[in-house]
């Protein structure tokens, strides 16, 4: 393989992906289970360095530019975030990171946060600038699902406001931690129960806690089959999700940024209320952000 110009880092909680780039776009790509979650900060460097070592030469620097939680409090080095309404990126607030290694040169991309009501990304801006040079001159608002998905209204290229929803934890603590664990051990989907909870979350919010216990319930009483159960509890987080984000997909032009499965999920539950959502892949969307991140804009 031919050496890459530059590295792209997408480093999380849980995992860190990295694509060797060249001229013509992405020439190699690894993953490993290193995520922030698992590493003390001197853990950073090498952990980076047994995924990217392959793509590296002696004598020659290789530009790498990360983002996500390994700029965060607890990660390899603080990337300070930027206060919106602003673009999701600015190259000139990248943070350098001393390394001890002297074949990297190594820059983070800052998070963004909002200070009322308050909150707090970290990668997904680089998402939403990948998938704003897809989408160039979109207006309307980008759902990020996953573990914390996103609400982000865009306008004139600008990040104007955004909401997290802890969904995907919410699903996973539930049905692995919780008394309804015990209802949820299978595979399988039921699309028809998932519809039917939907509807039920986004009309009566209010009933989410006793309309859990009903899938315990109806486990233990009525045969209620595992994959009823699991499509039910996602079909009741995600409805209570679309309540609470009301003002941010109603009557606006929606765009998903995710895996596959999780944003075909969320763009059948929005054609339920009259959206049609266009999908988005996030690794594309992250390495044409970092991309857009290491190169300054040029004004006309």
């Amino acid at each position: 393989m031919a050496l890459p110009t530059w590295i792209a880092v997408d480093w999380g909680t849980t995992h860190l992906r990295a694509y060797a780039i060249g001229p013509e776009g992405v020439l190699a790509d690894a993953a490993s289970e290193d995520g922030m979650g698992q590493l003390a900060r001197d853990g950073y460097e090498p952990a980076l360095l047994r995924l990217i070592s392959p793509w590296l030469a002696p004598g020659r620097v290789t530009e790498v530019v990360a983002c996500g939680m390994v700029g965060s409090r607890q990660g390899w080095f603080e990337a300070p975030y930027r206060t919106v309404p602003c673009t999701p990126l600015d190259s000139a607030s990248l943070v350098t990171v001393p390394t001890r290694d002297a074949r990297l040169k190594l820059r983070l991309v800052p998070g963004l946060r909002q200070d009322s009501p308050a909150d707090v990304m970290r990668g997904e801006e680089t998402q939403i600038a990948g998938a704003l040079a897809v989408l160039p001159g979109f207006d309307g608002v980008f759902c990020l699902p996953g573990t914390h998905s996103k609400w982000v209204q865009v306008s004139a290229g600008e990040v104007v406001s955004f909401q997290t929803a802890m969904t995907g934890e919410l699903f996973s603590l539930l049905s692995s931690q919780s008394v309804l664990r015990h209802g949820m051990q299978g595979d399988g989907w039921d699309e028809q129960s998932f519809r039917n909870a939907l509807s039920d979350a986004i009309s009566r919010p209010e009933r989410l806690a006793a309309r859990l216990f009903a899938l315990r319930a109806e486990g233990l009483i009525a045969g209620l089959s595992a994959a009823s159960a699991r499509a039910r509890l996602s079909g009741l987080l995600i409805g209570i999700e679309l309540a609470a984000a009301r003002p941010y997909w109603l009557g606006q032009s929606v765009a998903l940024i995710g895996a596959e499965g999780l944003c075909a999920t969320y763009a059948r539950a929005l054609a339920a209320q009259g959206i049609a959502a266009r999908q988005l892949p996030a690794a594309a969307c992250t390495i044409a952000g970092l991309s857009r991140a290491r190169t300054p804009k040029v004004s006309a």
